[in-house]
């Protein structure tokens, strides 16, 4: 649900994390400023409450999501998949609705396949976010193709602050004051 003037609002948004697994993301372009990114979401997520799905890709073949994620999703089970699209996953239709979603920030690998057809399958129920420096391909053509080709079709593209930010509204909050540490990379923000 967008928020005043098209801003993203934390009220039924969920954060899906795609497919970021072993044995392809070492191959991925720019992936240690993904991964960075993709940290800083979900660390982000729980300060403000928004809840997060993360998906595998065929995991048998691919591995298991990078430890460097795992770890700071100790509670959630990822969705196991094999079709491109997430929406293809009747598991991950369900979590949808489970957390009543209405807008869905997608991050993850690889943008020209499993991004782009999970975008443009929600964009017919929800509004769909992909943040362009929390997502890669392992070629960087494919990376910037994908994410014009959502832009054209109506999928907002933004970037990790650029969320954050919004999400947020104001400063001078704790939740405020938690996000920036995140966004300075000084680590796990404390919870007081």
């Amino acid at each position: 649900m967008q928020g005043p003037k098209g801003l993203i609002s934390r009220d039924g948004t969920v954060l899906v994390i795609i497919d970021v697994q072993e044995k392809l993301f070492p191959f991925i372009y720019e992936k240690e400023r993904v991964v960075d990114n993709i940290r800083k979401l979900i660390l982000f997520a729980d300060i403000v409450k928004v809840p997060v799905i993360l998906t595998e890709q065929y995991p048998e073949g691919l591995g298991e999501t990078i430890p460097e994620i795992k770890r700071l999703l100790p509670n959630i089970k990822p969705i196991r998949k094999i079709e491109f699209s997430c929406f293809g996953s009747e598991d991950f239709r369900r979590e949808l609705r489970r957390v009543n979603a209405k807008s869905i920030i997608l991050t993850g690998i690889e943008a020209h396949v499993c991004i782009s057809q999970t975008a443009l399958e929600g964009l017919s129920e929800y509004d769909m976010y992909v943040v362009c420096d929390a997502v890669s391909s392992r070629n960087p053509e494919d990376k910037a193709v994908s994410l014009e080709r959502l832009r054209f079709n109506g999928v907002t593209i933004i970037s990790t602050e650029m969320l954050i930010y919004e999400v947020l509204r104001r400063a001078g909050t704790e939740e405020f004051r938690r996000a920036l540490r995140i966004i300075k990379g000084e680590g796990t923000p404390e919870k007081t």
